[in-house]
């Protein structure tokens, strides 16, 4: 009976997780979710081609992270930007887009250097962590009235300019864990905000699904920065505690 209890929970678990995504069939129109379909297609192709440029980093003498690195990441999101979104140019933006993930990738090479040096499970547990919040937040937020999360644009831009600075000039006057957890924070809210607008604005005729792609893998980088930091804080705590 145990066994029959625990197959009839497990059965329900899986039925209540299939509804979260099938509900989004109902409450969103056909139209609206092909274009999710394309962008989170295009976000999984861009993370591992991301992480293509990590690997890249940590194992081969070819490319490192560095300032001309930094520079030209930038000059292929402007590129990306500066190209029409049209149908002759998907081809040349999708190169752009690759361009822009790899080189990200290879700008994380640094930070999963020090993971490696003090955990290297802190990198799978916060890439597992970084597809659960983020898969949660966008979930929370596509089944959220259409304009819920909207409003938080101004006070999310607010809060990072506050968080910059304080980083910069004022990181003495709060715990480094407690400005870390901050930024995640806002990393999370930025999800539920650009997935919202990325919403509206296909309804009002952007198709533009390579960009809309570019927000989403930004955010998806940010999150992963910051539990990887995170976890490496502890690890260390935790480390020098037991000495």
């Amino acid at each position: 009976r145990m066994t029959s209890s625990r197959a009839t929970d497990t059965q329900t678990l899986f039925h209540n997780f299939g509804r979260v995504f099938t509900a989004l069939d109902e409450k969103l129109e056909k139209p609206v979710m092909e274009h999710l379909r394309a962008v989170y297609s295009t976000l999984a192709v861009g993370v591992s081609i991301a992480a293509a440029g990590a690997i890249t980093h940590l194992y081969t003498d070819t490319l490192r992270a560095g300032f001309l690195l930094s520079i030209g990441s930038i000059f292929l999101m402007m590129a990306l930007i500066g190209t029409p979104a049209t149908r002759e140019n998907e081809k040349k933006r999708m190169g752009y887009f690759a361009g822009f993930c790899f080189t990200t990738g290879i700008s994380v090479g640094p930070l999963l250097e020090m993971a490696l040096a003090v955990d290297p499970s802190i990198i799978a547990t916060a890439l597992t962590g970084t597809v659960l919040i983020f898969g949660a937040f966008s979930l929370a937020s596509l089944h959220a009235d259409s304009t819920k999360y909207l409003f938080l644009g101004g006070s999310l831009m607010s809060a990072t300019f506050w968080l910059m600075l304080i980083s910069l000039f004022a990181r003495w006057l709060f715990p480094v864990f407690l400005i870390l957890l901050a930024g995640l924070a806002i990393s999370c809210g930025f999800v539920l905000y650009d997935t919202q607008l990325i919403v509206e604005k296909n309804r009002r005729g952007d198709h533009d699904y390579i960009w809309h792609a570019v927000e989403l893998f930004i955010d998806f980088v940010q999150i992963f920065r910051y539990l990887v930091v995170l976890l490496s804080e502890k690890r260390d705590r935790d480390d020098r505690r037991r000495r």
